[in-house]
């Protein structure tokens, strides 16, 4: 069982206020985006071979925006709904949440530095089924507390199970490495198709 661990946990104050614990992830998300540039991300994204159903590039920043705002809201109830409780379980969970929380959310925050910076699939796969399997423990353990904090999670997990297929698709189809992937494979400069796409589309 996790326990509460307030050395690694979020501060008290950032979970007590609405906006900061909506906004707090939504800024290092898209902080840790500009710092691997957009711009590279996206060219290996586009040069790399993916599995079926991959989305295009501009998915993600809406979706992942959103995903943030909503995990933001979560810990913020299933905090404040715990703390106030005269239930000792519902509090020790709602403390337990937050080091869980914060915890998954660091786990998140690396994954993009590994796949995209360090060209890392191996590390970044990996580190996205540690992110998904704490977060359904975090969901599971937000239940005790408060099931809007739950709910508020399902999209966030069900996009985790479908990154992960993704990651670990993309680290197979290309050999668990990326190097010399990114290649220029359309007809006309300056632009970048997928490495498996015919070049004459």
């Amino acid at each position: 069982m996790t326990s509460y661990i307030p050395s690694i946990t979020l501060p008290a104050q950032v979970f007590d206020i609405p906006a900061a614990s909506i906004l707090l992830p939504i800024t290092l998300g898209a902080g840790v985006g500009f710092t691997v540039s957009p711009k590279n991300s996206q060219k290996t994204y586009l040069a790399l071979k993916q599995p079926p159903y991959r989305p295009p590039p501009y998915v993600f920043g809406p979706m992942w925006t959103t995903l943030y705002g909503l995990m933001g809201y979560a810990a913020h109830r299933a905090w404040t709904t715990g703390m106030a409780s005269l239930d000792p379980s519902k509090v020790e969970d709602a403390r337990r949440g937050a080091t869980l929380y914060t915890v998954q959310l660091g786990l998140n925050l690396i994954w993009m530095p590994l796949f995209f910076g360090l060209k890392r699939p191996i590390e970044a796969t990996t580190d996205i089924v540690l992110l998904t399997s704490a977060v359904g423990y975090l969901a599971y353990t937000w239940s005790k507390v408060d099931m809007v904090a739950t709910y508020c999670l399902a999209p966030y997990l069900g996009w985790l199970g479908f990154a992960t297929y993704l990651s670990a698709g993309t680290g197979y189809l290309n050999g668990w490495s990326f190097e010399d992937k990114e290649k220029n494979k359309s007809s006309k400069p300056g632009e970048t198709k997928y490495v498996d796409e015919d070049p004459k589309a």
